[in-house]
Formats: structure tokens, C-alpha cells, sequence
């Protein structure tokens, strides 16, 4: 008689949290979320760019324009899932919207209100969890918060005279694009990047380790 075996493969790693207290950030902490802020501020000003090239394809249906406004909200949802610290994601927003804003840019100070709400977003979302959860439904509810709370300021800045239902419209497509491109896209990010040992010194590093051991 066979007898059968139960399969002895690891269970995937749980969620690691940054180290107690929350609250106290370390250097690297401060510098990586700088490093983080002034590289998307990079992105953003390449992205700026061609945006103004594209923007002529929304024209007939503008809340279309949502779709890729996912990479805007990038920063916020990367620096919360590699630093796991209150204030991470508002921080690296704040400070890619800063540097867009010192590369010049179409929109001009008011990137820095942009950044602060669409930081603040992901921020609350993060904060809903207890700074304890930075899987995919995390990554991808921070994403699509940042982008509802980008939705609410720019509709008003923006976009007033738009008619309720392209308002609604908009609401779709950037909550779309922040849960996909910021969120999910974001999640795969800080794995890539913990992957080519960047990311040793966090928690992202660690679960790294974890699911290649054994």
C-alpha cells in the first residue's frame, strides 16, 4: 500500500512590518524616500512632457485624460510599500511634486497641492491598516484613494464648468488608473526593486528573503 505525503512547500511570508516604533524614522528611512521623491520628480517632468504631446487625443472625451493620470500617483503608493512608516507616502509625493515643480512644468505651484492630496490619500489608506498591510489589495486601495482625492481637488481647480457626468466619468478613470498603474504597478515595483537587493535595509527587502529561501 502507497502511502502519500503532504507536500513540504513554505508558506508564502507574511507581511513584514518596519521596525517599532513607527514613528521614528530612520537616516535611511529619510533618505530613500528623498532618493524615491527626486526620481518620480524626474519621471513626472518626462511625463509632463508628453502628456502635453497626447492631451490632443482626449479632446473629444477629456475624463478619458484619467487613464493615465496612474503615474502622478506612483510616488505616494512606492514610499509608503518601501518605507512602512507614518508620513512615507505623503513625503515622497510631496517631494516628486517639489521636483517637478523646480524642472518647470504646464501646471506650476499647483503641483504642490496635487501632491498633497494625492499623497494624503494613499497615506489614509495606510493608516487604515495600521501600517500592517502592503500586499496588492493594500497597494491597489491606496492607489485608488490618492486618485479619488486627486479627482476631488482637480474637478474643482480644473474642471468646474465639467458637467456632473463627465465629472463622474473622471472619478472612474483615474480610481482606475491609481488602483492599476499606481497600485498594482507600484506593488511590482518595490518587488523588482527588492529583487536587485536594493531594498536589503526594509521590510520589503525581508519578505524578499523570505520567499526565496528554501
Amino acid at each position: 500500500m502507497s502511502q502519500s505525503t503532504e507536500s513540504t512547500r513554505p508558506a508564502a511570508p507574511r507581511t513584514v512590518r518596519a521596525r517599532a516604533p513607527l514613528g521614528r524614522w530612520r537616516s535611511v528611512d529619510l533618505v530613500t524616500a528623498a532618493v524615491l521623491g527626486v526620481a518620480f520628480g524626474v519621471v513626472f517632468w518626462g511625463w509632463n512632457a508628453l502628456y502635453t504631446v497626447v492631451e490632443p487625443a482626449f479632446y473629444a472625451f477629456r475624463p478619458a485624460a484619467g487613464l493615465v493620470v496612474g503615474v502622478w500617483l506612483l510616488p505616494a503608493v512606492v514610499g509608503g510599500l518601501v518605507v512602512r512608516r507614518p508620513g512615507a507616502a505623503l513625503l515622497t509625493e510631496m517631494l516628486a511634486a517639489s521636483v517637478s515643480l523646480l524642472l518647470a512644468n504646464q501646471w506650476g505651484a499647483s503641483v504642490l497641492v496635487s501632491g498633497a492630496v494625492q499623497g494624503l490619500g494613499a497615506e489614509l489608506v495606510l493608516a487604515l491598516f495600521v501600517y500592517r498591510r502592503f500586499g496588492v489589495p493594500a497597494a491597489a486601495l491606496a492607489g485608488a484613494a490618492s486618485g479619488v482625492c486627486a479627482v476631488a481637488y482637480e474637478t474643482t481647480a480644473y474642471y468646474a464648468d465639467w458637467s456632473g457626468a463627465w465629472k463622474l466619468a473622471y472619478l472612474g478613470t483615474v480610481t482606475l488608473s491609481g488602483a492599476l498603474v499606481a497600485g498594482v504597478g507600484g506593488w511590482l515595483l518595490v518587488r523588482a526593486l527588492a529583487r536587485t537587493g536594493a531594498l536589503q535595509r526594509f521590510p520589503a527587502g525581508a519578505e524578499h528573503r523570505a520567499r526565496t529561501r528554501g
